[in-house]
């Protein structure tokens, strides 16, 4: 049984049936997603209640639920996921493993994931080039070699990337040929940085802490 949380907290169950004509056998193989029972294409907020949910009835807290190894692994599973950048590469390895067919490979949307990626890029790029302007003013431009290695950005869509952030007026081409942020770019970086920032306090004020993962029982003997 597999759950999804829309945005406005309306959640709905199904079950997973999908083709396996193709899997990959690799033994150190783990299904994050089986052990937070939520589909591959759920989104972050569906992650976020599916973990939290399951942290709370595995807790060692909780005599009548207490599960310390299902525990753990919801606190791992959760942590490999919670990531874009990361959740986008486990899925590779997902469909290779279980056969799954995602979204994105069928032509559909795969729940804005692609969309996410870019975005995430975009704010890695205008924060690499907001820092080389502000270390070397005089020099600013950086030329698409020392991005796409300093990144660790593919270069199939860079094209698309650039002529985006140049449109939006954040980035701009210098008279080398090198891509450099803007006045416009280096405010919305502030803004961002600020955004987050305020985001981070809030959290910290209102969330939980994500509790650590428990140590075995022999191991908590030797604690005590």
């Amino acid at each position: 049984m597999l759950w999804q949380v829309d945005s406005a907290g309306v959640a709905t169950v199904f079950c997973r049936s999908q083709d396996c004509s193709s899997i990959q056998n690799d033994p150190s193989f783990i299904d994050y997603y089986s052990i937070l029972q939520v589909h591959p294409e759920c989104n972050a907020r569906t992650l976020e209640v599916a973990y939290r949910h399951l942290a709370k009835i595995y807790h060692p807290d909780h005599p009548e639920t207490a599960n310390i190894e299902m525990f753990n692994k919801v606190i791992e599973a959760y942590r490999a996921l919670r990531n874009i950048d990361d959740r986008v590469n486990y899925n590779v390895q997902y469909a290779l493993n279980t056969g799954f067919s995602f979204e994105s490979s069928r032509g559909g949307p795969n729940e804005h994931m692609a969309a996410l990626t870019d975005a995430n890029l975009h704010a890695k790029l205008l924060m690499y080039l907001y820092k080389r302007r502000r270390e070397r003013p005089r020099d600013p431009g950086v030329g698409l070699y020392d991005i796409l290695r300093n990144l660790n950005c593919p270069e199939d869509n860079f094209e698309f990337h650039a002529w985006y952030l140049k449109k939006k007026d954040f980035i701009e081409t210098t008279d080398e040929g090198r891509l450099a942020i803007t006045i416009a770019g280096v405010d919305h970086v502030m803004a961002m940085s600020r955004s987050k920032a305020e985001e981070r306090l809030r959290i910290t004020r209102s969330d939980e802490p994500e509790p650590e993962p428990w140590p075995e029982p022999e191991v908590a003997i030797n604690l005590q």
